[in-house]
């Protein structure tokens, strides 16, 4: 991977970085990103309005306490006394699964349960969906249940239904890790033009996840985007120069054409994107432009999640963030991936706003 900064001293371009991330790194980073890094149920502020919200909070933190392992027992002799406990009809779910709309706070509520979960951590881990099938692809199937088996918890955020063959494979993987003793805690990207804003995610959600239904709380979350709450409106897009300039000025800021970096996202696998995107400071854009198929767009969401959980404004000039996707898209199957990647997209340009002013 490139330094950040080319060799007269000028910003870095993405386009120029095609990290390899090694197995035991994917292990090693498996925790809430940075921008979760101090999520806790205490700094979670649920909208009055929205009672689900703060049920949400009570649900999981007593979900995080129940997996106290107590005393000096040692991880394996934790895991003795659960599955001995799980027989028992009346034991409670193995695992809570979070639906609900973009930007009502699943992956905050997703994160403050690791944070709030009793265990060292190495003995829980945090990521995508995608971190989890790319694991599996680097460790390869038994070595990823002996790894991940040696867990208390598992949170898997923004968990697929869009890919059959990985989520049959994530599925048969969690019922392994069940056996294990190994709790679970998952968020969806739901489709909601198939399933009506994700109303009946968690039944989906259930079926896929063959034969773990039983081990599975659903809470329902309900709310509206917190990223908008009572804030202004994301600035315009700016003049090539000034992002251009911006970037000049900005240490570890990246430079790229628009159009050139989603070509290059063809050429990086989705869960490299968070490696390529390390150290980055800032993210400028030139040239912004609608995107012109599902496949790009796909991986620009991928893109916008990355650059969101690790806190990178993005100052960018051409087309405003809300004309990326067309019409047909945000009616689409996917339109939830496309409004989150809106929603966040908006909210990085919003913290860019100073690297124009400056």
């Amino acid at each position: 991977m490139s330094a950040l900064a080319t060799a007269d001293g000028g910003p870095v371009a993405l386009t120029s970085r095609t990290p390899h991330v090694p197995a035991d790194r994917l292990v090693a980073e498996m925790v809430p990103p940075p921008r979760f890094g101090g999520a806790r149920f205490e700094n979670y502020i649920p909208a009055p309005e929205q009672p689900s919200q703060a049920e949400a909070v009570r649900v999981l933190g007593g979900f995080a306490q129940g997996l106290g392992g107590g005393g000096g027992g040692g991880r394996r002799r934790w895991f003795r006394r659960e599955r001995e406990a799980r027989p028992s009809a009346g034991a409670g779910p193995r695992g809570v699964y979070l639906d609900g709309g973009y930007g009502v706070g699943k992956t905050h509520l997703l994160a403050s349960l690791w944070h709030a979960t009793p265990a060292a951590p190495e003995q829980k881990a945090f990521g995508t969906f995608v971190e989890l099938t790319n694991l599996v692809g680097a460790l390869g199937f038994q070595q990823t249940v002996r790894t991940l088996g040696g867990h208390r918890l598992l949170c898997i955020d923004e968990f697929e239904l869009d890919d059959p063959g990985d989520t049959v494979l994530v599925s048969t993987l969690l019922g392994k890790l069940v056996e294990a003793g190994v709790a679970l805690a998952a968020t969806s990207n739901t489709l909601p033009g198939r399933l009506g804003e994700g109303r009946f995610a968690a039944a989906d959600f259930l079926r896929e996840i063959q034969g773990l239904s039983a081990h599975f709380r659903a809470l329902r979350i309900d709310g509206e985007d917190y990223r908008h709450r009572g804030l202004p409106q994301a600035p315009a897009p700016y003049g090539d120069a000034t992002v251009t300039r911006a970037a000049h000025a900005t240490p570890g800021a990246s430079l790229d054409a628009f159009p050139a970096l989603l070509d290059h996202l063809s050429k990086v696998h989705p869960s490299r994107y968070g490696a390529m995107c390390g150290g980055i400071t800032a993210v400028c854009l030139t040239g912004v432009e609608p995107v012109p198929d599902q496949s790009t767009a796909l991986r620009l969401v991928v893109l916008a999640d990355r650059l969101y959980d690790r806190e990178v404004p993005v100052l960018a000039s051409g087309r405003p963030f809300d004309e990326l996707f067309s019409e047909e898209m945000l009616r689409g199957g996917y339109r939830k991936k496309y409004f989150r990647a809106i929603s966040r997209l908006t909210a990085l340009a919003r913290d860019a706003k100073p690297l124009a002013e400056g």
